[in-house]
């Protein structure tokens, strides 16, 4: 018990504010990893780590059962899980990955903004964690693991500043990535006239509305969490 009272104070402890040049440093590098094409090709896996957990935790809120996650060396990934083909919880599951990562940005600006850089940081090695036991092949499952030891290391090691300017980095990372995975989902749905694989196509077959539309609301959610998370970090 006297452990678990340590850990719980570490990690719920209030961090104080960043100063401007820090928290200018961490959105500088969030952008340069996701507007470099050379470095884009690296860290969009891990976006499309947050978006096929964002398909499994809609998965499993919506009742259905989470058969297993696998994510490949192309930044592509695949979710499966058993239940009904339509209806409400499909539409939701299939509508959580390209919204995902913005939205998991937007609840981390919350936290931030509240003080909570540490308890985030936790937050991001539980969520892995259960992520882990989900992933069906070895790539996936080396991805998850190096992510996680990257978040771990910046946790355990990191001075308290550090642990923050890393936190928000990422932040900035999830809020920025976010409508450039949407952006590059439309550049290749026009490239190859549709993508009938695509969350968006999916998503217009069962709801009858326009693989387009679905690409704007996958936009508009991650443009509207940018903006609100920005608005948390920086004040």
């Amino acid at each position: 018990m006297e452990f678990l009272g340590r850990f719980w104070e570490r990690v719920s402890v209030v961090a104080p504010p960043l100063p401007a040049r820090w928290l200018l440093a961490g959105a500088v590098l969030a952008a340069v990893l996701v507007l470099s094409p050379v470095v884009w090709r690296r860290t969009r896996h891990a976006v499309t780590i947050a978006h096929e957990g964002a398909h499994g935790l809609a998965a499993l809120v919506t009742g259905r059962r989470l058969a297993g996650i696998r994510l490949h060396s192309d930044t592509s990934g695949l979710t499966v899980s058993a239940g009904r083909p339509t209806g409400a919880g499909m539409v939701l599951t299939s509508a959580a990955g390209y919204t995902g990562p913005g939205l998991f940005g937007l609840g981390a600006a919350a936290m931030l903004g509240a003080g909570y850089a540490v308890g985030l940081l936790w937050a991001l090695l539980g969520l892995l964690a259960l992520l882990l036991v989900q992933i069906r092949n070895w790539y996936g499952l080396w991805s998850v693991l190096v992510t996680g030891a990257l978040v771990f290391a910046a946790t355990w090691w990191l001075p308290a500043q550090g642990q923050s300017v890393f936190a928000h980095g990422v932040t900035w990372f999830l809020l920025l990535a976010a409508p450039k995975t949407v952006l590059e989902l439309q550049a290749k749905r026009r490239r190859r006239g549709g993508a009938p694989d695509s969350d968006a196509d999916q998503l217009a077959r069962l709801t009858g509305l326009p693989g387009l539309v679905w690409v704007g609301v996958f936009l508009l959610v991650d443009v509207a969490a940018l903006v609100q998370g920005t608005r948390w970090l920086v004040h």
